[in-house]
Parts: C-alpha cells; sequence; structure tokens
C-alpha cells in the first residue's frame, strides 16, 4: 500500500504533467517539466525501483531539462506572458476517459511487494532470476546483475545511444553558437 505520502507525490505529478501540457510559456513548461520528472524520480524510489528513479532523475529531470534550456537559450522565446491554453474539449475528454479507464484497473494490480504477485509466483523466469543471479554474476542485487550481467550488451547500446544522443545535441548547439 503507498503511504499518505505517495498519494500526495502522485497528485503533485498528474498536477505537473496537466500544467507542463497547458502553459504557453515554453521556460515555466521546461521548469514544470523538470519538477514533473523529479516528482516521477521519487515515485519511482518510493515503489522500490531505485534504478529507474535514479535514471529518471538523471535523464529526465536532469539532462533534457538542461537540453532543452539550451535549446530555447539559442532560439527566441516568446513573451506572450505564462497564461494556460484552453485546452481543446473534445481532447480532454478523451484524456479524461482514459484516466477513468487506467483508474479502473488499479484495484486489480497487487500489492507492492505481494509474494503471490504473478510476476514474483511465475517462477520459470523470475525465481530463476531470483535465486541464481548471486551465483552466476556475484552481484547482490538482482536488478543490478540483470541490467549489468545478464542485459549488459543492451545496457551498453542503451548507453551508447544517449551518448551519441547528447553528443550530437553539443555539436549542433556549438555549431549554432559559434554562426
Amino acid at each position: 500500500m503507498i503511504a499518505p505520502v505517495g498519494y500526495a507525490l502522485v497528485a503533485f505529478v498528474v498536477a505537473a504533467a496537466v500544467a507542463t501540457a497547458l502553459l504557453r510559456d515554453v521556460l515555466a513548461a521546461i521548469i514544470l517539466f523538470a519538477a514533473y520528472s523529479l516528482g516521477m524520480a521519487l515515485l519511482y524510489t518510493l515503489l522500490l525501483a531505485p534504478d529507474v528513479g535514479l535514471t529518471e532523475a538523471v535523464v529526465g529531470a536532469g539532462v533534457t531539462t538542461v537540453l532543452l534550456l539550451l535549446t530555447i537559450a539559442e532560439t527566441v522565446r516568446p513573451t506572450d506572458g505564462g497564461a494556460l491554453e484552453r485546452p481543446d474539449p473534445r481532447a480532454a475528454v478523451a484524456c479524461g476517459a482514459l484516466a477513468v479507464v487506467f483508474g479502473l484497473t488499479l484495484p486489480d494490480l497487487p500489492a507492492v511487494g505481494d509474494p503471490d504477485s504473478p510476476v514474483i509466483a511465475y517462477e520459470r523466469v523470475t525465481g530463476y532470476y531470483l535465486s541464481q543471479s548471486y551465483a552466476e554474476t556475484g552481484v547482490e542485487n538482482t536488478v543490478t546483475a540483470v541490467l549489468a550481467a545478464y542485459r549488459g550488451f543492451d545496457t551498453f547500446g542503451e548507453a551508447t545511444v544517449v551518448f551519441a544522443a547528447g553528443v550530437a545535441a553539443m555539436v549542433v548547439l556549438r555549431r549554432e553558437v559559434l554562426t
């Protein structure tokens, strides 16, 4: 069960996401997006997924925010104020309906850490990793063992893509500064 802090964090994340989508001021939207990403990182950590939380904090709240801020620093920023944009009623109804459908599925999800959870109870795959990861890799944390050892090439590929995107962004931004 999520503590009251978790519910407050979910409310903050939803409010930040909606405000980010509706703000007309680009700088304010970027700052709210960074707050949203930080809230998501905290929520992932609260849900016992610190590796995902750390990734969200670094990529979402850190790198993405810096790249977006650098982008608007190199472009012209409209000065029409930070007023909220009026959303399209059809889009708002569609988003609301989707939120209701997702909300209706929440009671069917297992509690965090439930030993009878279908993922944990499926011994063929999950049980293998939980029982064998330390013996095969020497890494105590099973998630780290899966990411670093079993899926090492995949993780390396993802890191390479993120690095290449960062270098490309720096090259483009540097070229814009020099011209």
